[in-house]
């Protein structure tokens, strides 16, 4: 006979579970406890088998049939209800985690990667584990608030570091944005904190601009006592302009003695395009004099220790401080200013210098194939520009000369 609702009010818990049939393999499990079960009893592959359909009263008898009939029609279909509902938590368990911030930022970041040089990808990566994930990592991403996200761009703030918050906050947006175009989030919080964060002052390279001190800079290479190596290192800066890292990491491979170019290839560039650097008769002869040294190995600026690897990151730094030069005054990302700054004053195409010095360009699809673009005229430039280090190293010589004949 079918249960009813005033038999299982009236039953009473044993000194063992007993059970109230109600049929079609579905009872209700008492506990000596008192605690009451909905079970469905049923044979699947030859092998008698169990679940639970509730606890009662949360699950009424009607609700019990109802669950009842849904677990009958798997069955009927073949279909294992103990193993459909295991199955349905791995699910909703590999859901839950695959929704959190850290593994959607990580998607993210491996999508993009490859757009970027190693070095700000490094950077990138770095920034999200110290300052992010361990905040809100394991989160699920719909339920990061923007309060929740400016706690975390707080701490970072709280160390002084304005500039690596607002990045933090750049790489959170792009994250949110993502996780909108592949369905796991609603909304981009971070564009509530924009205005939230205390402002960055913007700060420039150390970079000496003003032509006479340009001068006697160049003949303070000239007369560098380190390595032959450094100094070189040190001339190609000053004379080709070129981000740091892009000069350590230059190798032999990419320059062209004979038609006088420097061909640097898109992975290794900070905006991921191709780049031309003209070289000039002074940088030709740098370069002939450093290639007996160097010229059979990988970099033009290898590391002492090991040929293997290009030099450190801090060696120009390191020989613009042997010089006298403090960090407040001169360093190798400062010779891009310089060259910006006096070509600029010299009335140079604005366009052709930008090119140069391999700045953003807005449209990328012309910067992926316009990276040859105004190469005569930057020919010219950059010829005209080693002539113009010359004359102000000599104008230098000519000033010291005057000053020692007046003391």
């Amino acid at each position: 006979m079918p249960l009813t609702r005033l038999e299982i009010v009236n039953a009473k818990p044993r000194s063992k579970p007993a059970k109230l049939f109600d049929g079609r393999g579905l009872y209700l499990e008492i506990a000596p406890s008192g605690g009451r079960w909905w079970r469905f009893k049923y044979r699947f592959a030859g092998k008698e088998k169990r679940i639970s359909l509730g606890i009662y009263p949360d699950v009424g008898l009607k609700d019990a049939r109802e669950r009842l009939d849904t677990a009958r029609k798997l069955v009927a279909a073949g279909i294992d209800p103990a193993e459909q509902r295991k199955a349905a938590k791995i699910v909703a368990a590999t859901a839950a985690s695959d929704n959190t911030f850290e593994p959607i930022a990580r998607e993210w970041f491996k999508l993009n990667e490859r757009k970027w040089v190693a070095s700000h990808s490094t950077k990138i990566i770095e920034r999200l584990e110290r300052d992010v994930f361990l905040w809100i990592g394991g989160r699920q991403i719909a339920d990061v608030t923007a309060p929740g996200l400016l706690s975390v761009l707080r701490r970072i703030e709280s160390r002084g570091a304005n500039d690596t918050a607002h990045r933090a906050l750049q790489d959170c947006g792009r994250i949110f944005r993502y996780a909108i175009a592949t369905s796991r989030a609603d909304n981009d919080i971070s564009v509530i904190l924009r205005g939230a964060l205390a402002p960055v002052l913007e700060s420039h390279y150390a970079s000496i601009r003003e032509p006479q001190s340009v001068g006697a800079l160049v003949r303070a290479i000239s007369a560098y006592q380190g390595s032959f190596v450094t100094q070189c290192a040190l001339r190609l800066a000053s004379l080709t302009f070129v981000r740091p890292g892009e000069l350590r990491k230059a190798e032999w491979r990419e320059v062209n003695l004979t038609t006088a170019e420097w061909r640097m290839p898109r992975d290794r560039m900070k905006m991921r395009h191709p780049h031309i650097v003209p070289l000039a008769r002074q940088t030709l002869a740098a370069l002939r004099e450093l290639e007996p040294l160097t010229g059979d190995g990988r970099y033009l600026f290898p590391s002492e220790r090991t040929r293997d690897r290009p030099m450190s990151d801090n060696t120009v730094n390191a020989a613009l401080r042997r010089l006298g030069y403090s960090k407040e005054e001169m360093t190798c990302h400062g010779f891009r200013g310089m060259a910006s700054t006096l070509l600029n004053e010299q009335g140079w195409n604005s366009d052709v210098i930008e090119r140069q010095l391999a700045h953003s360009e807005q449209n990328k699809i012309r910067a992926a194939y316009n990276f040859a673009e105004y190469l005569p005229e930057r020919r010219r430039l950059m010829q005209g520009w080693a002539d113009h280090l010359d004359a102000l190293g000599r104008a230098w010589d000519v000033i010291r000369a005057g000053s020692g004949r007046a003391a």
